[in-house]
């Protein structure tokens, strides 16, 4: 599998890179060779597109030129979307074998939060940029359509994984990985992007389930992570660094930090006319005294998982699709920042919001382009090697 393009010291390689592969595998793979090992962590793509667009909506500065920028992302998004969808669904119909081991893996099986978010990221991309070109009727339409099936499976995925984790996945102790945190962080998305939808409720009940339903997803994903993020950062204290490829999952920390933070400020701002007064107030001030520490550590995170990522790179880290965890989660500590600047007033978030958009421009333009090159080469979608068979391999 293309995340996996190196030979892992730390963990077991992957069980799907250990299944023989028996006749009928082989008629399917001659069928569509390109499918095969095309894993749900092509999603985490999607999710890195839709939050260039939707992150540079947010943005609480006039740049000329970068909305009309963020409506072409916007597109391409959805297209790299219904591309994978379609991808995956022909993985899943010509090389089930295959996908049943990715859920058998759990290396591998909690990328299957990535399609909730993939859902997530482009419908709230469609509502708050893509209206300018379909109109908000056609966008409010796509959004909840995309919104009721991302929230549904990532609600799946949160339990599904864990318990598949416990019951058959049985990691050794060691292994812990950012990867974990994947299903867990995808109902906070869904409580982000579902307070885009509130004030599209008529009030009364609807528009109070709905905002009270997010905050419930709020909760239910940070305690999740509070659970997960010790366990990882124990690993990396006791067992070292992460082998090369995964150095990049690091950054995946700051996904539930920064999705925290937008999720509570924009749900501060869809709670007037949801709730009474005095809870909407109450709303509003928890958006920045529970955003700004989070912030804080957020770019504490960010700054250690730098620094391991520049002695991966020392090392000899090459391309993976690991790298598209520089993305998404850096987006959304964009969009938490832009909050509490809104909230706030403060022109040093503004300022932030601003540098971390730029990093977050470079990297889904670095990662872009080496996978674009590694679909046309074919060597993303190759098989992932095998054990014993050299120690790195470049993407």
């Amino acid at each position: 599998m293309a995340i996996f393009p190196q030979t892992r010291t730390a963990e077991p390689l992957p069980v799907i890179a250990r299944l023989p592969h028996r006749t009928g595998m082989q008629e399917g793979a001659r069928r569509l060779p390109s499918l095969r090992h095309i894993g749900p962590n092509w999603y985490a793509s999607v999710m890195g597109t839709a939050i260039v667009a939707s992150a540079g909506a947010a943005l609480p500065v006039d740049v000329p030129g970068l909305r009309g920028a963020c409506t072409v992302v916007w597109a391409l998004s959805a297209v790299l979307l219904a591309a994978v969808l379609a991808a995956r669904a022909g993985h899943w119909l010509h090389h089930r074998d295959q996908a049943r081991a990715h859920l058998l893996d759990p290396a591998v099986a909690p990328f299957y939060g990535c399609l909730a978010m993939a859902l997530l990221a482009v419908g709230g991309a469609t509502l708050t940029v893509g209206a300018d070109v379909i109109g908000v009727r056609a966008a409010l339409a796509v959004d909840v359509v995309l919104f009721a099936v991302g929230t549904a499976v990532g609600l799946v995925a949160a339990v599904v994984v864990p318990y598949l984790m416990v019951v058959r996945h049985r990691p050794t102790p060691g292994t812990a990985s950012p990867v974990w945190l994947l299903p867990l962080v995808a109902p906070m998305v869904s409580a982000s992007q579902g307070a885009l939808l509130v004030p599209h409720l008529a009030p009364g009940q609807a528009r109070e389930a709905l905002l009270l339903a997010c905050y419930a997803m709020f909760g239910l994903s940070l305690l999740a992570t509070l659970v997960v993020l010790p366990l990882v950062f124990a690993r990396l204290v006791h067992h070292g660094p992460l082998p090369l490829a995964l150095t990049p999952t690091l950054f995946l920390v700051l996904g539930p930090l920064g999705q925290s933070t937008t999720a509570v400020n924009q749900l501060a701002d869809a709670a007037p006319g949801a709730v009474a007064g005095p809870y909407a107030s109450a709303f509003g001030a928890f958006a920045v005294l529970y955003g700004v520490p989070v912030m804080g550590f957020a770019l504490l995170w960010l700054a250690l998982a730098g620094a391991m990522v520049l002695r991966a790179t020392r090392d000899g880290m090459g391309f993976a699709m690991t790298w598209w965890a520089f993305t998404f989660p850096v987006g959304t500590c964009v969009t938490g920042a832009a909050g509490l600047a809104r909230h706030t007033g403060l022109d040093a978030l503004t300022w932030l919001a601003v540098a971390l958009y730029g990093f977050l421009v470079v990297a889904w333009m670095v990662a872009g382009a080496r996978t674009v090159g590694g679909v046309v080469s074919g060597a993303l979608t190759a098989a992932p090697v095998p054990p014993g068979a050299a120690t790195a391999r470049t993407r």
